[in-house]
């Protein structure tokens, strides 16, 4: 497959012009800055691939939105599985257990979706 790149000469050198074909402002989460981080640090040929075939971004927001997802899920099942104490009353207690609630959830997405391949 060929194709017909234009060039800008730049004193001695020529250099292709080429544009991004996918570009947006959206911005990246925590989960997907976590997946980024290990790709680039554990599969640095995959990371490199996904790059120039700029398929690393729409990856990366799909992670995003499947932790998010996936934390709402498991944040519900766990509160069901291990109900809270009233939060009126027991203030601290409540904040204690549903920080544990999302270690516990984090730890599993971490897992499950961020650092697997």
């Amino acid at each position: 497959m060929a194709q017909n790149f234009t060039y800008t000469q730049c004193g001695d050198y020529y250099i292709p012009d080429i544009k991004l074909a996918y570009t947006s402002t959206q911005t990246l989460g925590k989960y997907g800055r976590m997946r980024r981080a290990f790709l680039e640090q554990n599969k640095p040929m995959l990371f490199n691939d996904m790059i120039l075939t700029e398929n690393l971004f729409p990856h990366l927001w799909e992670v995003q939105q499947t932790c998010e997802k996936r934390m709402e899920l498991l944040m519900a099942d766990l509160l069901a599985k291990n109900p809270a104490p009233d939060k009126a009353t027991q203030q601290l207690a409540w904040v204690a257990h549903m920080n544990s609630l999302k270690a516990q959830a984090e730890e599993c997405i971490l897992y499950e979706i961020v650092y697997c391949l």
